[in-house]
């Protein structure tokens, strides 16, 4: 059943509109709720809200409670391969939790939390912008992470990054639904305007381990990895010095010693190494750049450390 979040009229007889499926069986009442498109530039969840819908539909006697499928928070974004709200240049992620006396965008955020909020589980699918690739991840800030961290273990993720950048969570859609109660997980993957499947079956096979530990899912389950938790680590940036072609020769995931070379930036006009990338310190690169195209100061790539490392 499709139902409508928030509607308001726009110019020439149109309208923004904002809609959810909801797909129930049995008796229970227990709701997970699928959210994506937040930005309209990140597709991979767009694929997973097909995959999870489609296998649903298919073996829908197995399901027992409510998944809501939210595909497209910001659809004009995606229309447009824009990822903040299209004319407005904003990004929606800044703008919850809104108010139903503010403007188009602040009334839209402030339904979709109304319509959210009750949730017993919401996962909020982003990917990386079209610069970076980030392997299959949950981000938790640290005041919610004792009682997040157990679902994100559920979720055949590859890493979960528990960060305190409070400052910037608290207009985002996680921090105002976790504030209220709903228990919220934000994942990234992959990178900005492309589908990556595999990433995106690594987390359907989560999402139904998830159901099955919530008591939602009857059917069979894959087995789930376990995550790298950050939890006691440092995260360790790698900055270009110079501007030119990153051409990168460390793989993606890959573990890697301090010092280690790990990419050139390269100048097409001389022909020359302009910077030799070595890595700031021990530790599994879990973000990549993927746009070669880089100046003083691009982000080449995060190092998870071990342990106890100091933060670069």
């Amino acid at each position: 059943m499709v139902e409508t979040v928030a509607s308001v009229p726009l110019a020439v007889n149109e309208s923004l509109t904002i809609q959810k499926r909801r797909i129930q069986n049995g008796e229970h009442t227990t709701r997970l709720s699928l959210v994506t498109g937040t930005h309209g530039d990140e597709l991979e969840g767009q694929y997973l809200a097909y995959m999870v819908g489609s296998f649903l539909d298919a073996h829908i006697g197995q399901l027992d409670g409510i998944v809501d499928i939210y595909p497209a928070l910001n659809p004009m974004g995606i229309d447009s391969i824009t990822r903040g709200i299209p004319m407005f240049d904003l990004d929606m992620n800044r703008v919850f939790p809104g108010t139903e006396r503010g403007t188009m965008v602040e009334v839209i955020c402030s339904s979709i939390v109304d319509d959210l909020s009750g949730s017993d589980m919401c996962i909020d699918v982003h990917s990386s912008n079209i610069f970076l690739k980030e392997i299959p991840q949950v981000r938790i800030s640290v005041p919610t992470a004792k009682t997040l961290v157990p679902y994100a273990k559920m979720l055949n993720i590859d890493f979960v990054w528990i960060h305190d950048a409070a400052t910037v969570l608290e207009s985002t859609l996680a921090h105002t639904l976790n504030s209220r109660g709903t228990k919220t997980l934000v994942v990234e993957m992959g990178v900005g305007m492309r589908i990556t499947k595999e990433y995106c079956q690594q987390l359907f096979d989560g999402v139904l381990n998830l159901m099955k530990e919530m008591g939602m899912w009857k059917g069979e389950t894959s087995p789930v990895r376990e995550p790298i938790i950050s939890e006691g680590h440092k995260v360790g940036f790698v900055n270009s010095d110079a501007a030119g072609i990153f051409v990168p020769c460390a793989g993606f995931g890959d573990t890697v010693k301090q010092g280690d070379h790990i990419g050139d930036v390269v100048d097409p006009l001389t022909s020359k190494v302009v910077e030799k990338v070595l890595a700031v310190c021990d530790g599994m690169i879990f973000t990549l750049r993927e746009y070669p195209v880089v100046y003083g100061g691009s982000l080449l790539a995060r190092i998870l450390q071990p342990g106890g490392g100091e933060e670069s």
